[in-house]
C-alpha cells in the first residue's frame, strides 16, 4: 500500500488528455472511492449540480455514503455523464465495466505507461506479476492528502466509508 507521490500526481495531471482513462484515476485519487465502488457508480446517482455521487453499494456498511466531488475533478465527471452508458465508467463501446476488464486493460497499461509500475518474474512461479501502484492506492492517496491539509479525522471517514476507531489512522 503506497500513495501515489505529487510527482506521480502531477504526471497524471498532465497526460489528463492523453488517454481519458486517466481521469478515473485522477477521480479515484480526489474522492477515495474503491474501484469497484466507482466502476459500479450510475448516473442516477450523481447529484453533480450540487458536486456529490451515492456510493450504495460497498464491501462495508460504513461504505455506504456520500461523497463529494472535488471542483477538480467536475470536469472528468462531465465527460463520462455524457457518455452513453447508465453507469459512469463505461468502456470505449459504452459498457459498463468489469473489475479485471479494467485492470488488465486500463489500470496496468497506464501504470507501466508512466513509469508507476513494472512486470518482474515470481520466482516461485517462473512468470511475470505485475508490481506497482493498484487502485486501492488512490484511497490511501486520497486520505494522506485530506489529512495533509488538515481536514477533520470524522469527515475523511464520512468520505472514505470508514466507521470505528482506527481503521483510517493506522491502515492508511
Amino acid at each position: 500500500r503506497k500513495p501515489f507521490s505529487k510527482k506521480e500526481i502531477s504526471i497524471l495531471w498532465k497526460c489528463k488528455d492523453s488517454n481519458i482513462y486517466v481521469t478515473v484515476i485522477l477521480i479515484m485519487i480526489y474522492s477515495g472511492v474503491r474501484i469497484g465502488e466507482l466502476l459500479d457508480l450510475e448516473k442516477k446517482d450523481i447529484h453533480l449540480d450540487e458536486r456529490w455521487f451515492y456510493v450504495k453499494e460497498s464491501k462495508t456498511e460504513a461504505g455506504i455514503r456520500e461523497v463529494p466531488i472535488a471542483e477538480k475533478i467536475v470536469p472528468f465527471f462531465e465527460y463520462w455523464m455524457n457518455r452513453k452508458c447508465d453507469h459512469l465508467i463505461c468502456t470505449p463501446d459504452d459498457e459498463p465495466f468489469q473489475y479485471r476488464n479494467y485492470y488488465d486493460s486500463y489500470w496496468i497499461p497506464l501504470m507501466l505507461e508512466f513509469g508507476f509500475g513494472k512486470f518482474v518474474i515470481d520466482e516461485t512461479k517462473r512468470e511475470p506479476v505485475y508490481d506497482g501502484h493498484r487502485p486501492h492506492d488512490t484511497r490511501h492517496t486520497c486520505i494522506s492528502l485530506l489529512t495533509e491539509k488538515e481536514v477533520d479525522e470524522r469527515f475523511i471517514k464520512k468520505i472514505v466509508g470508514h466507521k470505528g476507531q482506527g481503521v483510517t489512522e493506522n491502515v492508511y
